[in-house]
């Protein structure tokens, strides 16, 4: 890896002063001039997730910008206290509403070689009262992030910005994921790719992307688990269905399908990410190679074939 490519320090300096009125275009010109190459593309966003926030007066004044920092030293973990203290305060609880950008850059030939960079867009909004009603919350915990709670309209608290979140050279993740079959199992997805057409004819970042999370294994070490994410994850088109089609209908429908998502055998990394429920899918076309049927590149077959004799999925 080069190391002339910009850091934490550009890229964080980056998010603070982009424009998000400028969009992703703006976003990904900016990156574009950051590491003066034009191959860096934007291709996925995710969003609907959200983090624990602060707490704010009825005119939406800063109390705390971290509701578990500040419920903590408010009541010592008392949180009969809590209700207590504050019942009429009609103090509110906000959260963080997230988006996650996903950018990849290609660095070398094979379909892990990829920088994927990660920035978030975040804004913060009122969620729901401090103290609600007749609720009683029997721990901290509960009263901190409860499970069932009144929401509010989530009125914004303060401007939405970016903020960049992870810079990840996807090859080296596998060297940083513990020893076991899920790590197996991403090196043979992205052995796969290579090996197919799919790898012959597009590049991986542009229609994948890794969904990465971090934690502390026994030996307090930071590991991540890492997952193939399609850059249709959302809303993907539904599968061909196996157990139903064959011969010219079939193939049909799996190259229909492949050219919905932009790169041929799109069916069979896709069928990846489910569970077995869908290898019926693999097994008929499977069926279709050994009889009167040849619409597949035999690289394509070779790649099949050597699922069935060891399945695994992502």
């Amino acid at each position: 890896m080069s190391e002339s490519l910009p850091g934490t320090e550009e890229l964080t300096a980056l998010c603070e002063q982009a424009l998000l009125e400028s969009g992703m275009p703006g976003l990904e010109a900016a990156l574009e001039q950051l590491f003066q190459d034009t191959r860096i593309k934007w291709v996925l966003t995710r969003d609907g997730w959200h983090r624990l926030g602060g707490v704010v007066d009825s005119d939406l004044n800063r109390i705390s910008g971290n509701i578990s920092e500040w419920a903590e030293k408010q009541c010592d973990g008392d949180s009969e206290a809590l209700l207590a203290n504050y019942m009429d305060s009609a103090y509110l609880v906000t959260h963080i509403a997230g988006k996650t950008h996903y950018f990849t850059l290609p660095v070398g030939e094979k379909p892990e070689d990829f920088i994927q960079i990660e920035i978030e867009e975040l804004q913060e909004v009122v969620e729901r009262p401090l103290i609600m009603g007749d609720w009683y919350p029997e721990t901290l915990e509960d009263f901190i992030d409860p499970v069932d709670y009144t929401r509010l309209d989530p009125q914004p608290v303060g401007a939405a910005c970016y903020k960049f979140r992870r810079f990840t050279p996807a090859a080296e993740l596998p060297l940083r994921m513990n020893p076991g079959r899920s790590t197996e199992n991403l090196r043979r997805f992205f052995e796969d790719w290579r090996k197919s057409s799919a790898g012959e004819h597009a590049l991986f970042c542009r229609h994948w992307v890794l969904a990465i999370r971090e934690y502390q294994d026994s030996d307090h070490e930071t590991r991540v688990i890492a997952r193939p994410l399609s850059i249709f994850d959302d809303e993907p088109p539904n599968l061909p269905q196996g157990e139903k089609l064959q011969g010219s209908e079939l193939a049909n429908s799996i190259h229909a399908y492949d050219r919905k998502l932009g790169y041929p055998f799109a069916w069979y990394f896709n069928l990846l990410r489910r569970k077995s429920e869908n290898y019926e899918l693999a097994k008929a076309v499977l069926r279709d190679q050994m009889g009167v049927y040849d619409y597949l590149p035999a690289r394509d077959v070779k790649v099949l074939r050597n699922w069935e004799e060891r399945p695994y999925s992502v």
